[in-house]
């Protein structure tokens, strides 16, 4: 590919990104032509909506003032182009965030109302339809910040910030969404089903309201921040790592992350528009294909891409291992969450609670082998075969460019849960119930698949990131010897189990706050067990709030603080140390958690399917104390691993001229 033609396709990918966007808002106002059901939907639906923005509205106040003193000391120490790429990236995850959160809170009513019109057929389009707005709006903010900030400038220190603007949004997001999701259902499973007596999503119960707007913010909304994250950070490294290669003109190698991300959004759309055809084979075979789908197409629109542009065939075993690596993750993720551990750590409900988390921790720690060796083997052929470091950060990129797919399918599971909620509480039927069980059975699935996922390529971004600061600040290699390099990598082990400290007791606190509460409206509201009175769930989603953003401040100074002690105090040798410590724990870490909670999620599943008893029995009761100490650990803890190594990595990477 000549220069002249390479200069028009760079100019011509973030118009990509942009028709990508207005494709997310035409779905968007075609999922708002479906019906709504009928007044008592719409009214629960408008109380999901309103407590959802609620919180996005409060937690973007409080990370506006944080977005606007990093600004400043960017500015200061680094230039303002730099802020100003910071102050991008940041917008760009928050955009994100805001369009996936408004799609899901109108897509699950009508996804419900579409069960009752349609079946399971019609229900599953249009959740997964609210889902692609999510992964579109994701995958197409990435191409096109990325994409004019490459023509603005080829500059990687200036373009690292908008590296940093996503990631420091990101650990809010997931932490402050993690710690409302978890602590609302805590509270209202505990309450509900454990003393009360009543079913999940009981309008009784004032709770539920709380819950079902806990999907949105934590499953949507910080998934979303996440993947964007990884998304964007494993570009910028592939593109800081492309500025110090040689053999052809260095704008080839950091273009062809960008143009590789551009062929990744158009693979997403296909296979994001093939389910229509493909939800005829099952509503699981549909998601799943259609992730295939996606992947094919992009590994031959790379093939083309990567020896059209650097006349090599290397770098293409690169981005072939990460999504070899991505999709195999997913699938161990899926064989624990879903597969023969679901019904051990079930049948071990038979002998009480204690059992139940013995079995189910033995289950999480196993799930963290085959993952990581899934890894390195990616790694080492990346590095072997890709062309050394530059091959490892593509391998991430290759992992995640088809995150418009990924994510879809991802954010169509909160979709599917809360229309299940909507048909408990309208009380839609016993019908309309089985086929959004059906469907939320999927999303916890497709949810577990989009953990691993997450988790995978966290790690191949953060060490995609670290080798960028490597290169960055000139280390060759790093001294284990030296007490300073021994005395970071020990600081580095130690901050997951640090974050998880913080948001498990996080969720904690806020799930006491919501025992308290509901317990309180169960015995003062007169006629509320008798469905006679309304619940207070404003009050609920408001305690709710409120201890989320509190909770979510300390893990997210504390990511971007303490690298920097590290390095100004230690050196750029212990910061490396430090890396490396958290990426290795913090990735084990976010597996075991993330595994843990959905197998215990899952096997309480299976029982209240009618097996082994069923409903109502002890071994369900000790299957829902399993649950409920998973819920923190999947949704909230484990999640968190993957951005905290990816936020510590790039600020990392962002000061490290500072650092040299």
């Amino acid at each position: 590919m000549s220069s002249e033609l390479l200069a028009t396709l760079m100019k011509a990918i973030p118009w990509l990104g942009i028709l990508g966007l207005l494709m997310a808002v035409a779905t968007f106002f075609q999922i708002r032509k479906k019906p709504a059901g009928n007044e008592l939907m719409q009214k629960i639906a408008d109380k999901i909506h309103h407590g959802a923005f609620v919180f996005l509205k409060r937690e973007y106040q409080i990370i506006a003032i944080f977005i606007v003193i990093l600004f400043v000391v960017l500015a200061f120490a680094l230039g303002i182009n730099t802020a100003y790429a910071f102050l991008a990236g940041a917008v760009c995850s928050m955009a994100a965030g805001l369009l996936g959160m408004e799609a899901a809170t109108k897509s699950s009513v009508r996804a419900c109302q579409g069960a009752k019109d349609g079946g399971i057929s019609q229900a599953l389009s249009i959740a997964f339809r609210g889902g692609s707005v999510m992964g579109i709006s994701v995958a197409a903010l990435g191409v096109v910040g990325l994409g004019f900030y490459f023509l603005f400038t080829r500059d990687p220190k200036i373009i690292n910030g908008f590296a940093m603007g996503a990631s420091s949004i990101a650990l809010f997001a997931r932490v402050g969404g993690g710690v409302y999701t978890k602590s609302a259902d805590v509270g209202a499973d505990l309450v509900g089903k454990i003393e009360a007596g009543i079913p999940e999503d009981d309008p009784r119960n004032p709770g539920v309201i709380a819950d079902l707007v806990g999907d949105n913010v934590g499953d949507t909304a910080g998934m979303g921040a996440d993947l964007f994250e990884s998304y964007v950070g494993s570009v910028v490294a592939a593109m800081a790592i492309g500025a110090t290669m040689t053999g052809v003109e260095i704008v080839r190698w950091m273009s062809l992350p960008i143009v590789l991300i551009g062929i990744g959004l158009i693979a997403s759309i296909i296979g994001i528009l093939s389910i229509s055809a493909l939800k005829r084979v099952g509503p699981q075979s549909a998601l799943r294909y259609s992730t295939y789908i996606s992947g094919l197409f992009f590994i031959v629109g790379a093939y083309f891409a990567i020896t059209r542009i650097l006349g090599v065939m290397n770098p293409f075993w690169a981005i072939l291992s990460g999504i070899v690596a991505g999709l195999l993750i997913g699938a161990e993720s899926e064989y624990f969450t879903s597969g023969p551990p679901v019904r051990t750590v079930a049948r071990s409900s038979e002998t009480g609670p204690a059992t139940t988390i013995i079995t189910g921790l033995a289950v999480g720690f196993e799930s963290a082998i085959l993952p990581v060796i899934t890894l390195v083997i990616a790694m080492y052929i990346s590095f072997r075969f890709g062309g050394g470091l530059y091959g490892i950060a593509l391998s991430a990129v290759g992992m995640l460019s088809t995150i418009g797919i990924v994510m879809s399918t991802d954010s169509y599971g909160p979709i599917a849960d809360n229309a299940g909620g909507i048909a408990e509480m309208s009380k839609a039927g016993p019908e309309i119930r089985k086929i959004t069980d059906k469907l939320d059975s999927i999303g916890n699935t497709t949810a577990a698949i989009g953990k691993g996922f997450a988790i995978g390529s966290a790690a191949l971004t953060a060490l995609a990131l670290f080798s960028a600061y490597q290169r960055t600040v000139g280390l060759d290699s790093i001294n284990l010897s030296s007490p300073t390099t021994v005395i970071g990598l020990f600081l580095g082990s130690m901050m997951p189990f640090l974050m998880a400290a913080l948001t498990i007791k996080g969720v904690g606190r806020a799930a006491n706050r919501m025992v308290l509460e509901i317990r309180r409206q169960f015995k003062e509201i007169v006629g509320l067990m008798e469905g006679n009175a309304e619940p207070d769930t404003t009050r609920c989603v408001d305690i709710v709030t409120k201890a989320a953003l509190k909770e979510m401040l300390l893990p997210g100074i504390l990511a971007i603080a303490i690298p920097l002690v590290i390095g100004f105090f230690l050196g750029a040798e212990a910061l490396g140390g430090f890396l490396a410590g958290a990426t290795s724990t913090g990735v084990l870490m976010g597996i075991f958690m993330s595994n843990a909670g959905g197998t215990w999620d899952n096997s309480k599943k299976w029982i209240e399917e009618g097996n082994l008893g069923g409903k109502g029995t002890p071994v369900h009761a000790a299957a829902i104390v399993g649950d409920t100490v998973g819920d923190p650990l999947k949704d909230t803890s484990g999640p968190s691993m993957n951005i905290l190594i990816k936020l510590m990595a790039v600020v990392a990477l962002v000061f490290a001229p500072l650092l040299m």
